[in-house]
């Protein structure tokens, strides 16, 4: 017999918040009203720390941005334990490997074309055979959707995979981002696609100019209610001094990027803006070259796991704001996540390690020769454009001296860093890696996959094994105690080491907008921060904790 789990929200739900929805032409309170009314802000401007194009899926992306314009089936993200339906009224599981997908209807998109399950099906199969992009895997392989087809009814579609796929709904319904089939059938080379995104979300991209600004206007007529800004301008302000001096100033009314912790202090007294923290589900990882020698020994990646002392990176660089990364990798606040993981500041440990491979200091300058007796000298690449993590860097190569590993820094402008990343150009780097990477459990197994974590074609019996036992479950409760087996092994013998769990602090001016809520993962800077109160409790945001 064929088990099956069903997934629903009322639908008393999702009418309230439609009958509840006020148009634009019903606000007509006055700028000074709008200071107080959080539900009636006609215009509110927020710093944005990069540009990533048009929010063309292909060519760039920030998800909380992408969130704002697109909507998924499911939603806040894979990054809580069982996620709402959004453009999806229901999804099914038929049986281990088979769900079906009931479309809401009424939906349409920016130009004012219906929403149907053909888009639905258009999305899922584009992304799994076109060009690769940052969802892909979710298709294709981790898990891997063979057939997709829709129902007689017109709103039903059933998805087939190739093996159990569990956490369909969980995680992929609430990750991919849906196209419009009337415009993406058209487009023949998605990554030279410039036009300004259609989506069916919250808010329409109306303007954005390489290098400036995004400007994104209210969607009025959003089935989960209007959104409560009109009009949001995004500036784009690369400069992080920069950016913090125009939140001072007035020129902007928040920040997307967070505060750093020397900062911190400048905000608390002025009374007009607000400090609020957020779980990002982002960890500041140093990563190793595990394709190349001495890391490509797991007792050698081990022992460089045992000589950080994070907590000493937390105090002294980060004046306390974060925690120190002693829980490993994933991410510690992600439901996906082994609540057992450790990874312990140990240098007694980690010298033994050293000595029992053969790397010994035989000339006696203090620093450990290879297995062949030559002079080992190790570089951690790091951003200049990120002197949080230059100062990190410094630090550890004093940590590694004190075991007799010779480290030094080398600070890349942040194009040349981001090039001899890609390319595996570097011995151990320190960068951050954002909630996809570290708190999506599919998504840990694609990096074994993938190059990043680890690269398929390299033997990895130990956890080759437990990926052939994940795909095989046919529950999220196994392939949970499963992905724990596998975290423990990974954070034995790490290829990316994580140093620190930033504590995100957001900055806003509270008198222009306080009805900033937090969905994890993505700060408060997100789109329900900007939607009724109704439609926040349906996903779960919070209000942020406020530093006082």
């Amino acid at each position: 017999m064929k088990s099956m789990k069903k997934f629903f929200m009322l639908p008393v739900l999702a009418a309230g918040l439609v009958l509840g929805a006020c148009s634009a032409d019903e606000k007509e309170t006055s700028d000074a009203e709008a200071v107080t009314d959080t539900a009636s802000v006609e215009n509110l401007t927020i710093g944005l720390s990069s540009d990533v194009g048009p929010l063309n899926i292909y060519t760039g992306n920030l998800d909380w941005l992408t969130d704002m314009v697109y909507d998924k089936l499911f939603s806040p993200s894979p990054y809580v334990d069982e996620p709402t339906p959004w453009l999806a009224e229901s999804a099914t599981q038929i049986d281990a490997d088979t769900w079906e997908v009931v479309v809401r209807d009424g939906i349409t998109w920016h130009d004012g074309e219906a929403f149907t399950a053909e888009d639905v099906k258009f999305t899922y199969e584009y992304y799994r055979d076109g060009p690769a992009n940052r969802h892909t895997h979710h298709v294709s392989e981790v898990p891997q959707i063979d057939e997709i087809s829709i129902g007689d009814d017109g709103r039903t579609v059933t998805f087939e995979c190739g093996y159990a796929c569990p956490s369909l709904q969980t995680i992929t319904f609430a990750d991919l981002p849906i196209l419009p089939e009337h415009i993406w059938s058209n487009v023949e080379n998605p990554r030279k696609y410039t036009d300004l995104a259609i989506g069916t979300g919250p808010f329409k991209l109306t303007e954005y100019v390489a290098d400036q600004h995004y400007i994104l206007e209210a969607n009025n007529d959003y089935f989960m209610g209007a959104p409560t800004v009109g009009k949001i301008t995004l500036p784009i302000i690369a400069d992080s001094t920069a950016m913090f001096n125009a939140l001072k100033s007035g020129q902007i009314d928040a920040s997307s990027k967070t505060v750093p912790a020397e900062l911190v202090s400048t905000f608390k007294g002025d009374a007009q803006f607000k400090l609020a923290e957020a779980t990002n589900l982002s960890i500041v990882q140093f990563g190793l070259n595990y394709q190349k020698a001495p890391f490509d020994n797991e007792k050698f990646r081990q022992a460089m796991s045992l000589a950080v002392d994070r907590q000493a990176i937390v105090d002294t660089i980060l004046l306390g704001q974060g925690r120190a990364g002693d829980k490993g990798y994933p991410h510690p606040d992600s439901p996906w996540t082994n609540p057992e993981l450790s990874t312990p500041y140990n240098t007694a440990e980690a010298i033994a390690l050293f000595e029992e491979l053969g790397y010994k200091d035989t000339d006696g300058d203090g620093f450990r020769e290879d297995i062949n007796g030559e002079a080992l000298q190790l570089s951690i690449k790091v951003s200049s454009g990120e002197p949080i993590y230059v100062r990190a860097a410094e630090l550890m190569v004093e940590q590694y001296k004190a075991v007799g590993i010779n480290m030094f820094v080398e600070a890349l402008d942040p194009t040349t860093f981001a090039a001899h990343n890609s390319e595996k150009n570097f011995d151990t780097y320190v960068s951050l890696i954002g909630p996809h990477g570290v708190a999506d459990p599919d998504q840990f197994i694609m990096s074994h996959r993938s190059g990043y974590l680890w690269a398929k074609e390299m033997p990895y019996a130990k956890m080759d094994e437990l990926v052939t036992k994940w795909m095989a479950a046919s529950t999220i409760e196994e392939r949970k105690t499963i992905s724990f087996d596998m975290q423990t092994l990974y954070n034995e013998q790490p290829t990316a080491i994580a140093l620190y769990y930033p504590e995100e602090v957001y900055a806003y001016n509270a008198e222009k907008f306080d009805g900033y809520v937090e969905s994890l993962g993505y700060g408060v800077i997100n789109k329900f921060s900007f939607l009724p109160e109704a439609t926040q409790q349906a996903v779960s945001a919070t209000q942020p904790v406020i530093v006082e």
